[in-house]
């Protein structure tokens, strides 16, 4: 992440702003929303969390169009010079409208997230709200009523907090992640006689190894040397840790407390490291540092291919974590209570295979239908009147089915719990307004040829250790979840089957 080019969008800006508006005003109904995920055959849940999902990216994007200086001549001519994005230290370039846009969208996840507390159930009234999207738009329109005095302290203290909390949240998905994803592959290679989820399990592994090792010695190569000593120390560590982690896996005590553990996790955390070290490394910001940096003085198209790429990648992870969040929020924040089982006497006991019922008694079981038939047995009624009240019967039931989704999947429950649904999402926001306002730490840079200014993402001392220690962290994590079965074998026992 490297910088953003402040283009100047006059003489296309007319019609990017109508589509943009055209597609928020369309994001913002859940009707609109059932309409598109409709066709596509999603379950209800799915398309919920796709829906917040697009939200999020919109709300991400039109926050990093605010660090263009474009955007904040269109922001204070459009509010008469109200909104003047200045900050006590200097020109703040459109920092403070970047936190604007990411408090809405953490303001409108706090309030759903309180709105559905205890929500398990999508019959109950509250569980409608999960699906409306409208308050969004309000909030960002209100956001820019806020002083800026607020913005100052909410990006100093409360959004720095959330984004640290989003990026351990973060590492902590990542590990399961791994250890779901070698498990996932073994249970489906023992199950099957195909050897394919083995290849599969046994390539990504590699590759993955092979993308850690390929990109140490290139950063080993091209960013050391003699006066580089924070580059050589990041490097010998992260390739200390990375050997420690193979070693740990496949060792004999760690294999006999969780035999599935293996190469397959150890590959994906180096993976994931090596990416944070390299960026750490790549967009170091400090001054006198381009010595050890041969891509710092790269050209006006790298710095915007390399913000491409990297939000891509965040986007990506930021899917990821709040998709798995929601899929594991049972297990993180509660279970819901189990079904009574009744054994002894003469019922049976219940269990997970037990048929539900989800549907009235058919016609053919109540009085009404008792009675045709008594009539038709004293020959009161023709026997036709029998095969008239099927049809009927047939034919309300495929208009109650009409009615109804059939993509439903939360017809009995909610598929994961919409609190900490939302509470991801709260702190991935947070974790986007610092993402994007460098944490704080806005660096200017070159211009290019057309004037445009180049204002550098992630290319700070403080960036810089953030990732870091955010890879640490991963390492540290994925080590504990292999040390803690060895070292607490009973709080493990029957977890690790």
């Amino acid at each position: 992440m490297a910088c953003l080019p402040a283009i100047p969008f006059l003489g296309f800006a007319s019609p990017i702003i109508s589509s943009c508006v055209g597609a928020l005003a369309f994001c913002c109904t859940s009707t609109a929303l059932s309409a598109m995920f409709k066709s596509c055959n999603c379950n209800s849940s799915v398309a919920t969390r796709i829906g917040y999902s697009i939200i999020f990216t919109i709300n991400s994007l039109l926050a990093w169009l605010m660090r263009t200086r474009w955007a904040i001549h269109a922001l204070e001519k459009l509010t008469y010079d109200y909104l003047k994005m200045d900050c006590p230290s200097g020109k703040c370039y459109g920092v403070l409208a970047v936190h604007r846009f990411c408090f809405a969208l953490s303001l409108f996840h706090a309030i759903l997230g309180l709105l559905l507390v205890g929500v398990k159930d999508t019959r109950t009234n509250r569980a409608s709200i999960q699906n409306g999207f409208m308050l969004w738009i309000s909030l960002i329109v209100v956001s820019f009523a806020i002083p800026n005095d607020f913005f100052i302290f909410w990006s100093n203290y409360l959004a720095l907090i959330g984004a640290s909390i989003f990026i351990l949240v973060g590492l902590v998905l990542l590990v399961d992640f791994a250890h779901t994803w070698s498990e996932t592959c073994l249970d489906r290679w023992e199950d099957s006689e195909s050897n394919t989820w083995k290849y599969i399990l046994l390539g990504s592994t590699l590759g993955m190894y092979i993308t850690s090792i390929t990109f140490t010695i290139l950063l080993l190569v091209f960013f050391t040397g003699s006066s580089c000593t924070l580059n050589n120390t990041f490097l010998s560590i992260h390739s200390v840790l990375i050997v420690a982690i193979t070693i740990l896996c496949i060792h004999p005590a760690v294999q006999d407390a969780n035999p599935k553990s293996g190469l397959a996790q150890a590959s994906m955390v180096a993976a994931y490291c090596t990416y944070l070290t390299a960026s750490a490394i790549v967009n170091r910001g400090e001054e006198g540092a381009s010595e050890c940096n041969p891509l710092g003085g790269g050209s006006f198209a790298s710095h915007t291919s390399t913000v491409v790429l990297g939000a891509l990648f965040t986007l990506l992870a930021v899917a990821y974590s709040t998709t798995r969040a929601a899929t594991q929020s049972k297990a993180l924040v509660g279970k819901n209570k189990k079904r009574v089982e009744i054994t002894g006497g003469e019922y049976e006991a219940l269990n997970d295979n037990a048929d539900v019922v989800s549907s009235q008694p058919k016609q053919s079981d109540n009085i009404r239908t008792q009675a045709l038939m008594a009539a038709v047995e004293a020959g009161s009624l023709p026997a036709s009147a029998l095969d008239d009240a099927e049809a009927a019967e047939e034919e309300d039931e495929d208009h109650d089915a009409g009615e109804l989704n059939e993509n439903d999947d939360e017809k009995s429950g909610t598929k994961y719990n919409y609190s900490w649904f939302h509470v991801v999402f709260i702190l991935a926001a947070m974790y986007v307004s610092m993402l994007l306002t460098d944490w704080n730490k806005i660096q200017s840079g070159s211009e290019n040829e057309n004037g445009d200014e180049l204002i550098r993402i992630g290319r700070s001392p403080a960036a810089m250790w953030v990732r870091m220690i955010s890879a640490w962290l991963c390492f540290f994590i994925y080590i504990w979840t292999l040390l803690a079965p060895v070292f607490f074998p009973d709080r493990f026992e029957g977890l690790l089957v």
